[in-house]
């Protein structure tokens, strides 16, 4: 899950009241959210890289929040309280417009057909008359990198590029050259550099190295130019210098070139409808043209409303509660989907605005009624399918089933923890505890152990014995019973035991029977296991 880290006495100022960290705690988790961890920038700079490098860094409160991995609108603190206010009831979920500029023709952005060869896509908007403060600023920059670590799959489905407009000019032309064509002052340099002295000069960039393999071995590389030759970037590794945008900046022009169309319009919608609160018309955006190789014009934003219907016998049944359509309704629109009931029976209609890419099917809007309505509210139930065991014969018992058939264990008079309370009466289970704890590791796993288990026996004056076994485990993606068998076969050998039934050992095969499969058993006399 993303986490997002914010500003507690930001968050706060914004919701309009401060919470105890309880009491935040809580509300994250009515809205299904949690409140990971209580921090600041100093103690995550102590932690990390030690006390020495603290110094001076900030002690403000951070707030690290846990957010579904596909609700991209919680990803920054406006989409956070907005979602928030919504929810307790604050504030009605906005309603996103795409506008026509007021004086002359929307920019465009033109796609040519050299584009095909690395990345084909790019969609384009334009947020006017924005207003920038350090905070609005730091949060707008975080929010590309949250989207480009998420839906961008690391920029290699979606890059994004934010610019300046008042320093450029349009028309716009996204084209693809070779890289020792392409030529410009990139994002905090001092000079200019061609796309292959850029490619050499980032592979020791601890950010931008993780992103050159995308282009890095393409004939050609993207790159988007203003009507004056300007470059805007080279998605997706870096914007142009001349056109980064600054707390003074006014009009943002904001493009989004992909490998996949769907997904670049879903990160085009959510970088405008979280900013456009602070543009002079809140929540309008200026539409752009992109013009396609076959000539084809398309306008973006989308921001598409679409209505869903279901009815409310869906949900209570789906959830296992009781409400009315009308509250079910009230309930949806708390999760800004805006619903009303129609009226032809017990229907609900929902508009999903175009913040919420993440509801694609009725059990989405059904997973955010039951949010709505409160997890711990739901009513404990006894499940109407009822199932009866029986007993499995032990011939028929696999692996898996022996360790249930183990000897009764020797009981600890004293033990110093609850772990071990019993003694070991078979070796396995440690094995397959050790397997468990190193699954990371390279296949396969080869693992034995020679050691004492402790059996009950009455004979004895303690009333138990050591008894030494021997226990060994193949880990792999394919069974390698070959591997057991030989390993077995070598261990007899050494112990000078024969491959005989009777005096000496043997491997029998069980045969499946009703209620269970088949599997082996491994017969030798007692004197050479306890060699």
């Amino acid at each position: 899950m993303p986490t997002v880290g914010v500003k507690r006495d930001l968050l706060f100022t914004a919701l309009g009241r401060t919470y105890t960290d309880e009491e935040f705690d809580e509300l994250c988790f009515e809205y299904g959210l949690e409140l990971d961890e209580i921090t600041s920038e100093k103690e995550i700079i102590s932690r990390e890289q030690g006390g020495s490098k603290a110094s001076g860094a900030s002690d403000v409160i951070l707030y690290k929040i846990d957010v579904p991995a596909n609700r991209y609108d919680l990803l920054c603190l406006e989409g956070l309280v907005r979602g928030l206010q919504v929810f307790m009831n604050k504030m009605e979920a906005p309603r996103y417009r795409r506008v026509r500029p007021v004086s002359g023709e929307p920019q465009r952005l033109v796609i040519t057909k050299e584009t095909a060869a690395v990345r084909p896509h790019a969609v384009a908007a334009v947020l006017r008359n924005i207003t920038f403060t350090q905070e609005r600023y730091d949060s707008f920059i975080e929010l590309q990198d949250k989207l480009h670590q998420n839906v961008c799959r690391k920029r290699s489905l979606v890059a994004i590029g934010t610019h300046d407009l008042d320093t450029i000019s349009g028309p716009f032309t996204y084209t693809a050259k070779p890289p020792g064509e392409i030529s410009f002052k990139p994002l905090n340099q001092t000079k200019e550099y061609t796309a292959t002295q850029l490619m050499s000069l980032y592979k020791t960039d601890s950010h931008l190295k993780h992103f050159l393999h995308i282009i890095e071995d393409k004939p050609v590389y993207p790159v988007i130019y203003d009507s004056n030759g300007v470059v805007l970037s080279m998605p997706p590794i870096i914007n142009g210098d001349h056109s980064k945008i600054s707390l003074e900046t006014k009009n943002v022009f904001i493009e989004c070139t992909a490998t996949d169309v769907t997904k670049a319009k879903i990160v085009l919608d959510m970088m405008v409808t979280m900013f456009s609160e602070y543009c002079a018309q809140p929540f309008t955006v200026e539409e752009a043209e992109v013009v396609y190789p076959d000539g084809k014009t398309c306008k973006y934003p989308e921001l598409a409303y679409r209505k869903e219907k279901l009815s409310s016998e869906f949900i209570n049944r789906k959830v296992g509660i009781n409400e009315s359509t009308e509250t079910l309704a009230r309930l949806l629109t708390k999760m800004c989907l805006r619903s009303e009931v129609t009226g032809a029976g017990d229907e609900i209609e929902v508009e999903i605005p175009p913040t919420r890419s993440d509801v694609i099917h009725a059990c989405d809007i059904m997973e955010d009624a039951a949010m709505a309505f409160g997890f711990n509210n739901i009513p404990y139930t006894t499940p109407l399918t009822y199932t009866v065991a029986h007993q499995v014969g032990v011939s028929s018992c696999t692996v898996g089933r022996a360790l249930t058939l183990a000897p009764p264990a020797v009981h600890i008079a004293n033990p110093k923890t609850a772990e071990f309370q019993v003694a070991r009466t078979t070796l396995l289970p440690g094995l397959l505890k050790t397997v468990a704890a190193n699954r990371k590791m390279p296949l396969p796993l080869k693992l034995f152990e020679i050691s004492d288990v402790v059996l009950k026996d009455e004979t004895k004056d303690v009333g138990a014995r050591n008894s030494r076994r021997f226990c060994a485990v193949y880990y792999n993606k394919s069974p390698g019973f070959e591997v057991i068998h030989g390993l077995l076969d070598r261990t007899m050998q050494l112990l000078e035991e024969k491959s005989a039934r009777g005096d000496g050992y043997h491997i029998q095969a069980a045969e499946g029977k009703k209620g269970g499969g088949g599997g082996w058993h491994f017969r030798a006399c007692r004197n050479s296991l306890n060699r």
